[in-house]
């Protein structure tokens, strides 16, 4: 038997939106790719991961994205991409490594003032519904925020879900760092925003990457760098991102609540159009 791995990569309301979409439009069109040996979650796939591995059927969270009287309550931001862009830019400048960088950036989020750690726990916990871990492995991505060193949550790792979502999902300069015991967290997007490596030793990987097509690459290497390494291992490795269309509706600002019904059913006629591709290789 073939060990499949499922890859849900960052991208905030509009990465969450799109890729419930693909997932439903891939589900309607035959290709059913949600029991999967392990499914990886960073930032946005955090949410939708934890979802999906949870077993909530794939209709009902299409239902609750786009329909507003089951939408999760969500915190307003006014992100201006090409000031985040710029700040992470300066970061990124005088950084001797990768894990330098993650340093930097963890400075950054923990000196930014936010919302309390209350306020952003109670807007995951909307979205999970339950904060025990599912029984499909699950692999949650964070980042320490002090020292850049990357945290893969898991069932085993003895905290609760919503927790490690967060965590997870914790933008830097955004969303407040997660305390976790003694440590504060950031989102697990800051290491990489698929997380491919995760799925190391797995046959088949699908990938679900709400970073468009052309999105600026970090020096240390991007998606594509990370998907070559498991080709080479010999994993076959199926990569959606984004087309034209579900670009447009992800708009300029990712984390407006307001895209998550267009970039759902702009993901949901993706996956359609995606079914065949992706279950040439997951068949």
């Amino acid at each position: 038997m073939k060990r499949r791995a499922l890859v849900l990569g960052g991208g905030g309301l509009a990465g969450i939106g799109w890729e419930t979409g693909v997932l439903t439009g891939l589900a309607e069109a035959g290709t059913d790719v949600l029991g999967p040996d392990l499914v990886v979650g960073t930032s946005a796939g955090s949410t939708v991961g934890a979802q999906v591995a949870s077993g909530i059927a794939v209709e009902r969270l299409f239902e609750r994205q786009v329909d507003p009287a089951l939408q999760t309550r969500e915190l307003p931001v006014d992100l201006d991409l090409a000031e985040f862009t710029a700040t992470l830019t300066k970061i990124l400048a005088g950084a001797e490594d990768p894990i330098d960088v993650r340093r930097r950036i963890g400075a950054w989020a923990l000196r930014t003032p936010t919302v309390t750690e209350a306020e952003r726990r109670a807007v995951i916990a909307g979205r999970l519904m339950s904060d025990t871990w599912p029984e499909r492995p699950l692999a949650v991505v964070a980042v320490d925020a002090h020292t850049g060193e990357t945290r893969v949550f898991d069932a085993a790792s003895g905290i609760g879900l919503i927790d490690a979502v967060a965590a997870s999902s914790a933008v830097p300069g955004t969303w407040p760092p997660v305390t976790i015991g003694d440590r504060r967290y950031i989102d697990g997007g800051v290491r990489s925003n698929e997380n491919v490596h995760l799925a190391a030793g797995y046959d088949q990987v699908l990938v679900l990457s709400p970073q468009p097509p052309g999105a600026p690459v970090p020096p240390w290497g991007g998606l594509d760098d990370e998907v070559e390494q498991l080709r080479h291992r010999g994993a076959e490795v199926t990569v959606v991102r984004p087309d034209e269309g579900s670009t447009a509706a992800m708009g300029l600002n990712p984390l407006d609540p307001a895209v998550r019904a267009p970039t759902a059913h702009a993901g949901r006629e993706q996956g359609r159009r995606e079914a065949a591709r992706v279950a040439s290789a997951w068949g």
